[in-house]
């Protein structure tokens, strides 16, 4: 009796032995996590392939379709959203931090190649045409113009510098900080601000009011103007990096210099400074009705126009959950873009070097 007793010991000991060292079966999954754990592999299988079509294009030089970029971002958006999805049915399968600073219930942090290729298709894709015209000082240039319009419109100095770094991380938020680009994704917005036609001429149209007062208080400012305007003469001002950034900051933005003095003490953090002046370019007129509402925060949208532009722009873009949204208060929409953070912060590291001039 004692031997069977030690026998049975032993077989419980390796049964326990075998429990540490082979997998344990996997998990018996719902129909709702099934349907998610596929819903995301078909997503990122459909992202491989047209990240492996368009490089196969590129490198063969073969021509790309109209808005090449269109189908890279939808199978970006496609990627991300179905994940969320999964890690709202399973949350286990949240994992580690990004190199993007995505919040990690949205991104697999495993597919990061996948993006980086992404990026560069697009940098190849929205290359600046053969005649652009380039500054050797792009980033500096964004500064002085901003800060010039903001002492135009009547701002002290600290607050007309809190506009110079506001507009670098437009900026940044429109091109990543590169100069003179086209659009993968459209055939109207172009240039280092990325604006139309109409918009353009716009800005042109509102830069030539105050021209006489900016050449007055900087002279050497204006001479560059001059100098500029005259380089882009008979051409796409948009792709003269000087005049694009000019015009669109007059076009969109230089009305609303006015109002930083209460923008910064209701948004103390730069980022979000930042991200509020995106939303100008992104949803001007809701954005400046939440200006005037005296309670910026709260102020909520709901025209499902504006939800869709919003959605366009990679806020409340990604699953179901947030794709679902029928409304939002600026607080939400601020906190939701945190696909532009890590824009800003290189922005901000950008302003930090140029500002001891």
């Amino acid at each position: 009796m004692p031997v069977r007793r030690q026998l049975l010991a032993i077989i419980a000991a390796l049964g326990l032995l075998l429990t540490t060292l082979v997998p344990c079966r996997a998990q018996t999954l719902t129909a709702r996590q099934s349907e998610a754990v596929a819903n995301y592999e078909r997503a990122l299988g459909d992202f491989k392939a047209i990240l492996a079509e368009r490089r196969r294009q590129i490198d063969a030089k073969q021509p790309l379709p109209n808005l090449p970029g269109q189908a890279l971002y939808l199978a970006r958006v496609a990627v991300i959203s179905a994940y969320k999805d999964l890690t709202d049915a399973m949350p286990s399968r949240i994992g580690r931090p990004n190199k993007f600073e995505i919040p990690p219930a949205y991104f697999d942090a495993d597919i990061e190649p996948l993006v980086d290729e992404y990026s560069k298709l697009f940098e190849i894709m929205e290359a600046p045409p053969a005649g652009a015209q380039n500054s050797a000082t792009p980033f500096k240039d964004v500064v002085d113009l901003a800060v010039a319009i903001a002492r135009a419109k009547g701002l002290a100095p600290d607050h007309a510098e809190a506009a110079g770094r506001i507009s670098l991380g437009l900026f940044f938020a429109e091109t990543n900080g590169k100069q003179n680009v086209r659009n993968g994704r459209s055939n109207t917005y172009m240039g280092s601000f990325q604006t139309g036609p109409s918009e353009d001429r716009n800005g042109r149209r509102k830069w030539e009011t105050i021209k006489a007062e900016i050449a007055a208080a900087d002279p050497g400012l204006s001479a560059r103007d001059d100098k500029e305007e005259a380089r882009a003469r008979g051409t796409d001002h948009r792709f003269n990096h000087w005049t694009n950034v000019r015009d669109g900051l007059m076009n969109a933005h230089a009305d609303v210099f006015r109002q930083i003095p209460g923008i910064v003490k209701t948004l103390p953090d730069p980022i979000d400074q930042m991200k509020l002046f995106e939303l100008i370019q992104i949803v001007p007129t809701p954005t400046r009705s939440a200006l005037k509402s005296g309670d910026l925060l709260n102020y909520r949208v709901s025209s499902p126009t504006i939800m869709k532009h919003l959605r366009n722009n990679s806020i409340f873009a990604f699953g179901q959950a947030d794709r679902a949204r029928t409304s939002a208060s600026f607080r939400e929409i601020l906190g939701a873009m945190w696909l532009f953070k890590r824009k800003f912060e290189k922005a901000m590291a950008k302003y930090a070097e140029i500002k001891p001039r």
